[in-house]
């Protein structure tokens, strides 16, 4: 079997670049908000929130509350969990934050548990956004889109900064 090759998507000083843009899009959207919240996918969505979270201080007067967002890839339908209460999140704008826009499962799930209660607004971000979704569901903001095939794999390296495609 030969060996897996890994293609460099995004490097080190792209991957900020684009996560400081997706942050100035985020604050473009919400400009006249006192407050915003960030709700990030368990594992790499977290990481990616959090690093918007950075980005919007650096260049934002909003206050950012960020969220955790347990959602189990394998099995959508089992329960989500959220790091923060329904009360603390509504009618206020939110944001959820992933890495990859795969299938679109993910996100459809983890939209339908905030959309429990009433937002001033949603939108999805994703660093990601792979252009082979089952779901209707699309990324308002995001890094790369790419055309890959279904055997293809992303990968987002954090600790690295690099997002590679194998």
């Amino acid at each position: 079997m030969p060996p897996i090759t890994k293609t460099v998507i995004l490097d080190a000083v792209t991957l900020r670049y684009k996560i400081r843009r997706i942050a100035f899009q985020i604050y473009e959207s919400n400009i006249d908000e006192q407050e915003i919240v960030l709700a990030g996918i368990e594992k790499n969505g977290f990481v990616f929130a959090e690093r918007l979270v950075i980005q919007l201080n650096q260049i934002a007067p909003l206050k950012v509350l960020l969220c955790r967002v347990v959602v189990d890839k394998k099995h959508p339908l089992n329960p989500i969990q959220a790091s923060i209460s329904p009360e603390e999140y509504q009618n206020k704008s939110l944001v959820l934050v992933d890495d990859v826009l795969n299938s679109g499962s993910t996100l459809m799930y983890a939209v339908k548990y905030f959309l429990k209660v009433p937002l001033k607004q949603f939108k999805t971000a994703v660093l990601i956004n792979r252009n082979h979704k089952k779901f209707p569901v699309k990324a308002d903001f995001k890094g790369v889109s790419l055309s890959t095939s279904l055997q293809e794999h992303v990968e987002v390296d954090f600790r690295k900064e690099e997002v590679y495609l194998e």
